[in-house]
């Protein structure tokens, strides 16, 4: 039984939604309001969260980027009537897991809502491997698995858990060009190309906090026409 907040403030749908989701044995709580929305998730452990963009007093795409300001892991599935692309890909790049036109079934809404908890347990499964993984030392850079903190130049590097994840697999596969697709699907479990521009984003956002010039990377590695590699080279610590 997963505990999960639905944020939807159209009454008849929160209560289809709840009442599918509790026949299938999970422990539902449903808000209309997004500032209320933020602070149940916040202070209350969830293990899965529906958010509707169009809330009141705070839209979801705010509720979801201060959600995810405290709260990395907890799965995200946006639901939105709005149909623009850019909508859908400001929502994941914020922080949200997946995402679900209106209208849309409630066979395919529980799909989506079996796959995300699968995926979570996959991960936490995948997280608690990593914790038992040696350290990678890659000269100024240290990057330490058992406590998901990275180092440079002795100085701790403040990473999100995707950012620390996308560097975690290209450093693990140093020299290995991935495609930005191969890392949506390792990091964000999603492999449609509508969202690869996703992975750019937090490539860019992690050569600034890494490289001493990040129009110049010396770790991350650009492969024109493929997609990122970690620089091998790297992985022998400087003297």
């Amino acid at each position: 039984m997963a505990k999960i907040l639905v944020l939807e403030d159209d009454s008849d749908l929160a209560a289809l939604i709840a009442q599918h989701l509790q026949a299938a044995e999970h422990d539902v709580t449903i808000c209309d309001n997004g500032s209320l929305g933020l602070e149940l998730g916040l202070t209350q452990p969830m293990d899965l969260l529906l958010l509707d963009l169009g809330l009141p007093e705070l839209d979801g795409l705010d509720v979801c980027r201060r959600l995810r300001q405290r709260d990395e892991l907890t799965p995200i599935l946006m639901l939105t009537a709005r149909n623009s692309e850019i909508d859908r890909v400001v929502g994941l790049e914020l922080g949200a897991d997946d995402y679900l036109g209106k209208p849309f079934s409630i066979r395919e809404l529980q799909a989506r809502v079996k796959a995300l908890l699968r995926r979570q347990k996959l991960l936490q499964k995948a997280q608690h491997q990593t914790e038992s993984e040696p350290d990678i030392p890659a000269g100024e850079l240290i990057i330490y698995p058992s406590r998901h903190e990275v180092t440079l130049r002795d100085s701790l590097v403040n990473l999100t858990a995707r950012e620390f994840d996308l560097l975690y697999f290209l450093a693990s596969h140093a020299g290995h060009v991935f495609s930005r697709e191969q890392l949506l699907n390792n990091i964000w479990g999603y492999t449609s190309s509508i969202f690869e521009h996703t992975v750019n984003s937090n490539i860019n956002r992690l050569r600034n906090k890494m490289e001493r010039d990040p129009t110049k990377p010396e770790y991350i590695m650009t492969v024109r026409g493929v997609g990122y590699k970690f620089n091998a080279t790297k992985l022998v610590r400087n003297t």
